[in-house]
This record gives C-alpha cells, structure tokens and sequence, in this order.
C-alpha cells in the first residue's frame, strides 16, 4: 500500500472528538480532547482497497485532517504548536464498530486493520495554510457525505500538540488525526469513500477509496458482534431507529379534528396551542412527535461562523427520526426561506412526518409534490442567510406564538397545526371522540331542519335523543 509520507511515521494520533458538529450527534461535548493510537501499519494511499472482513457489517468511515509533524515536539505552547506541523493531508480513520467492545477504548483491532488510515493523495505546505481556515469534506459514491471548517473546533490544532507534547514527543513524520465532523457513517462493498481538504486555495485532491469484502477473520480471538447501541453510533446521523411516535397514539390522534383538539385543549385551560399563522404547502394531514430548531436574527459577523457547512439547519434534518416533526422557530418572518426543497426531501427521506415553520418555504411548488406534511408562514424565494442564522437543535421554542418543547405532539389539518402535551393526548382522543360523536349527531338534526337553540351545544333536552342515535349507529356497526 502506498501513501504520500514516504518513510513510516513513529505513531499515527487520534482525536476522539473535536467537531462541535460531531460531538453534538454523539451527545456530549468533551472539556479536554482524548485520543487513541493507530498502528502505522494501518496507512493506506488513495485508490488502495478498504477491506471490510467477512462477518462485519459497519465499516465506518471518517473524512478527517491529517497532520504531519516536521521537527520533534516537546513541552510546546499553544500559540506555538502550528509551527511544528510541516504538511497537512486528507484522511479517513476507517474502522469496524463491530469489534469495538473488544479493545474498549483503545481501538486497536477495530481500527488498528492494515489499510484502515488512508491519507493522501498530496500534502498541502502547513506554511501556507491557516489552521482556522481549512475545510474538509468527504463523499460516499459521489453524494456528499460531511462538510465542515475549522474554525470552530473544540480543541484547534496549537492546542492538541501542546497537549499531546507535554507527555509525549512527537517526531518528525508523526501523524495527528484531528477528529471527524459530522455525517460519518457506515459503508459496505462497492462503495467509493473520497475526502477533501483544502484552504487559501490549495487542495489535497481527493483521497479516493473503494470498499471491498474481505475474508473471514480465524478465530482465535473476539469475533464480530453488534448490538442496537454500536449499531447507532456506527450509522450516526444516518441511523433511521425505529418510530419515536407510538402507533395507538398516532392513529388516535389522526382520527380527530384540529379543531377538535384546539376546542378540547381550550377547555383544559390551554388556549394557546395553535402555530398560528402557518398553512399547509401542499396537502396532507400530519401527526408527529416535535423535533425543533431555533433561528436567530441575522448577524453579518456570526454567520460564517454558524450559517455554513453542516450548520443547526442541516443537523436539525439529519437528526430525524421516523416520526419527527421538524418545528422551526423562525420568529414568525415571513420574508426569507427557512427550507428548500432539498432539504424537505432529505426530511421525507429521514421518516419525518412533517415540517412547521413560521417563516417561509422556498421551492414550494416542489415542496408540495413531495408528499410530506409542510406547513409554512408563505413562501418565499429567498436563500438562507436573508434574515436568519441557523443557531441550534432541541430546545424549547417559539413557532407562531406557541411554546413548543421538544417531544411534544404536533398535529396538523387544513385547519392548521395545534401542539399537544404528550401527557394529555390519550384523554384529549376520548373526549376529541365524544364531542365529534355529539357534533355528527347535531349536524343531522341540523340537516333534518332543527333549531340551533339549545341543540348546539349539545343541551340537556337532547341528551336522550343522541344516546339513542349513537345506539343505533353502534348497532349499525359505525363507531361513534
């Protein structure tokens, strides 16, 4: 296998987690960087073959920055580490989450493999590069995959080899693998993995990787096994578990009306749970669970900082799961897009059961022929960046006047969307049950020309008439 640093390194470095991106998937922001070794066996060039072994199933991979010491490091300061780093290159820090339980922490066989560190295809002069302006990149089968910039790293390049310096003595050749954004997953055989770096106009190139099977591994030590947790963390943002909304509730919900629901939440003492000023783009009814994002004004300065690369909008659609109703919060302005249609499409994808703005939908014609529940302030043609900064992910919000907490139930018709506390829904679907039942029964008797008077509400002097009715539509075999 061959790779662009000539002779072998003493020792390839690893950061755990680094990208506020990545660390936000994964749950937990480290106070200090944490590391593992990977043998120098491991390297691999561009076009060399990642092999996944027989009896594997998640072979992840990592778009990640490399970089390469270019005189020995001890006891550095911060402000000082970027001058020991010669040549910065593209890598993917391969590994088999299946034999992760193992080497718990260590990670040698599950990312120790030969072949399981490609770097290349060229070194980019670190004298050339500013390290708070680099930006990597990584596609699988041609889709890009991660897309992120350093220049809101936890721990920024001076400050890992200061650290790692303190106690151990990084020599020339030595490589640093400094963290994966998000958007790492799982491949399989036949897949090509490419990642990316570039900065002040120089590129790595592409270090281009096909995955291959491989042989089974001989049984003299721990063997493959999985499990739903190392399935999740392998897969990431990409892992579609299973349903966040209970089938009884959603069916109960979807069988009552809006406004139903908004009348029967009124009478609990909660007038104030419509979205208001939100219409449906499209058609469509629509029953989740609320997965939020909130956007803050704009701010010309914070939004390279927040706007680009795999930003909160982004996160917020890949943190998705089957279920989710994506709630944004976009301070009820109405004149610049919050969604697109590739995004709305990326949601559909994701199993969301739909998307409540109460700003604005760009590409709404498209958005409609989606087939997902959007329900949106208007539309509008503007790109993000006109008004909003994407800021963060499941929290407590506005949307259209209502306070909406991630896991509370949203509910949409063409009436529009109500928001409903998941601990009142199964009464709220009796009693939304009993008054439509009272409302068919007074329709009727409207229709058969009844005065209103006393018949709507429902009054006491009809009361024996519609237990009647609703025995002989039982006995007719119609719920009501």
């Amino acid at each position: 296998m061959t790779h662009p640093l000539g002779n072998p390194p003493t020792k390839i470095i690893a950061v755990h987690l680094n990208y506020p991106s990545r660390a936000k998937e994964r749950g937990r922001i480290p106070k200090q960087p944490s590391y593992f070794l990977k043998p120098p066996s491991s390297l691999a060039g561009t076009q060399d073959t990642i092999v996944r072994p027989a009896g594997c199933e998640l072979l992840g991979f990592e778009g990640e920055i490399a970089l390469v010491i270019g005189s020995r490091a001890q006891h550095v300061a911060p402000e000082d580490g970027w001058s020991y780093v010669r040549w910065v290159t593209a890598a993917n820090d391969v590994g088999v989450y299946d034999l992760r339980y193992a080497d718990r922490g260590s990670n040698l066989r599950s990312k120790g493999a030969d072949g399981f560190t490609p770097l290349g295809p060229r070194l980019l002069d670190a004298r050339r590069l500013d390290p708070t302006a680099l930006r990597l990149r990584t596609w699988v089968n041609g889709e890009p995959v991660q897309d992120d910039t350093t220049d809101t790293l936890l721990f920024p390049f001076g400050q890992l080899i200061a650290d790692l310096s303190r106690l151990v003595t990084l020599e020339p050749g030595d490589v640093i693998l400094t963290g994966t954004p998000a958007g790492a997953s799982v491949v399989r055989p036949g897949d090509l993995v490419e990642v990316e770096v570039s900065g002040n106009g120089l590129s790595t190139g592409q270090l281009s990787n096909p995955v291959a099977a491989g042989e089974e591994l001989a049984p003299y030590g721990a063997m493959p096994r999985t499990d739903p947790a190392e399935r999740e963390a392998a897969y990431g943002a990409a892992y579609i578990p299973e349903p966040v909304l209970d089938s009884r509730i959603g069916d109960g919900l979807r069988s009552v009306a809006v406004a139903t629901l908004s009348a029967q939440l009124r009478s609990r003492g909660l007038p104030h749970m419509s979205i208001d000023g939100v219409r449906p783009i499209g058609t469509g009814s629509m029953v989740g669970v609320a997965h939020t994002l909130r956007y803050l004004p704009l701010r010309e300065d914070l939004f390279k900082q927040y706007g680009t690369g795999m930003n909160a909008q982004k996160r917020a659609i890949e943190e998705i799961r089957p279920g989710h109703v994506l709630v944004m919060d976009a301070r009820r302005d109405p004149t610049a897009g919050t969604l697109g249609d590739i995004l709305a499409l990326r949601a559909a994808k994701r199993g969301a059961a739909g998307v409540v703005t109460d700003g604005a939908v760009r590409d709404s014609a498209v958005v409609a022929d989606l087939g997902l529940p959007v329900y949106a302030a208007s539309a509008h043609p503007s790109v993000l960046g006109r008004r909003h900064v994407p800021w963060d992910t499941g929290v407590p919000i506005a949307c259209g006047g209502a306070l909406v907490q991630p896991g509370d139930l949203v509910v949409g018709d063409a009436d529009g969307v109500v928001v409903i506390p998941p601990d009142l829904a199964e009464q709220l679907i009796a009693d939304c049950r009993e008054q439509e039942s009272q409302e068919r029964f007074i329709t009727e008797q409207v229709h058969a020309g009844q005065s209103i008077d006393g018949l709507y509400p429902l009054g006491p002097s009809w009361l024996e008439s519609f237990e009647q009715w609703r025995k002989q539509q039982s006995q007719q075999g119609d719920p009501v």
